[in-house]
């Protein structure tokens, strides 16, 4: 019963008289909708089945002005979210989305960096997905713009924005490193963050500088650009020590920054981790690669992307895949696990826990 090779493509007409009901009902039955008996609906889809109909769906498209795609957009550049040919924490994110997106049906469009201009303009989406977000961020203002429904990966930090949003343990991460450090005999951690009001910088800052004041640190942070990456990385940080030489651990937030750091280190001499540690917030290509390799921080993008993916489209009225997230409007990423390696491995010095 199915159509050869290079025959006429089956239509929803020769599906209906092949099952001898209305177009309608076979619209019906194919989409969920309706009021369709459900042995009728079981009989027409598998007679579509066997006839191989595929649904138009352009026509479907315009039919429900829907775009049926998402998009995906940050505003932070590529020389520290794209990673090694650009395969690094935005990249990650885009191919966990895509796949929990197509789930329901929908495509996922990546947008470049969103500094300024029309990125978001020119684009036939429902809604967007906005990457760590900053307080007055170029992505939220033009989604805003259109009227689009949008949600957070990572904690919005304007004081206006209530957009859902998965949160991404920006002050755990960052305890949890300054902890590692610690136990490997860290007694002057610095802080290297991005500059701006992402939420992971944000929150680093603070639980940094609560660390440091119940342990007696003293508090160092250093900013870097972000369009800087592995060079802006390596100046921060040859700065830092030549104006702290009593360091002994670096927290560099960003993974560009921390192998910018890795160079400034050797650089002046000091050894790693001998005498100075590294550690850095993501887990990604950068830090598996980087000699030594660098401890970070497994964030559990595949499951916090595809919950951002639920929220979403939970606000365009799509129902839930299976296993689904919280559908309130925050959601907690899988709890952040340390995944130690070269740079920061070492004994605490015998007895001394500061």
């Amino acid at each position: 019963m199915t159509m050869s090779h290079g025959a006429r493509r089956p239509t929803i007409a020769d599906v209906a008289a092949a099952a001898s009901v209305s177009r309608t009902t076979v619209s019906h039955a194919l989409n969920g909708i309706g009021k369709v008996d459900p042995r009728t609906r079981e009989r027409i889809k598998k007679i579509a089945a066997e006839l191989g109909y595929r649904p138009n769906l352009r026509a479907q498209r315009l039919r429900r002005g829907q775009a049926k795609a998402i998009a995906l957009a940050s505003s932070m550049p590529f020389a520290v979210a794209g990673g090694p040919a650009r395969l690094g924490f935005y990249m990650e994110v885009a191919a966990a989305a895509a796949e929990r997106a197509l789930v329901h049906g929908y495509a996922l469009v990546l947008i470049p960096p969103v500094r300024s201009g029309s990125a978001l303009y020119s684009v036939d989406i429902d809604g967007a997905i906005v990457v760590e977000p900053e307080a007055d961020d170029a992505a939220v203002a033009q989604l805003r713009e259109r009227g689009l429904p949008y949600v957070a990966l990572g904690r919005p930090t304007a004081p206006d924005d209530d957009a859902p949003y998965v949160d991404l343990h920006g002050a755990g991460v960052v305890d949890l490193l300054l902890e590692h450090l610690r136990d490997q005999g860290a007694r002057s951690p610095a802080l290297v963050i991005g500059a701006g009001t992402r939420h992971s910088s944000v929150d680093a800052r603070a639980a940094y500088e609560r660390a440091a004041a119940a342990h007696a640190w003293p508090p160092i942070v250093a900013t870097a650009p972000e369009d800087g990456g592995e060079e802006a990385g390596y100046g921060t940080c040859g700065a830092l020590l030549a104006e702290h030489p009593g360091i002994d651990a670096l927290c560099v937030l960003v993974d560009a920054f921390a192998v910018g750091a890795v160079r400034a280190l050797r650089e002046t001499g000091r050894r790693i981790p001998d005498d100075v540690m590294v550690v850095t917030r993501y887990d990604g290509l950068r830090a598996r690669t980087c000699e030594p390799p660098l401890t970070a921080v497994d964030l559990g993008l595949e499951r916090a992307a595809a919950d951002a993916v639920e929220l979403l489209l939970a606000r365009l009225g799509a129902p839930p895949a299976a296993g689904p997230a919280d559908q309130g409007d925050e959601v907690a990423a899988a709890e952040p696990r340390l995944v130690p390696r070269a740079s920061s491995l070492r004994r605490p010095p015998p007895g001394d826990r500061g």
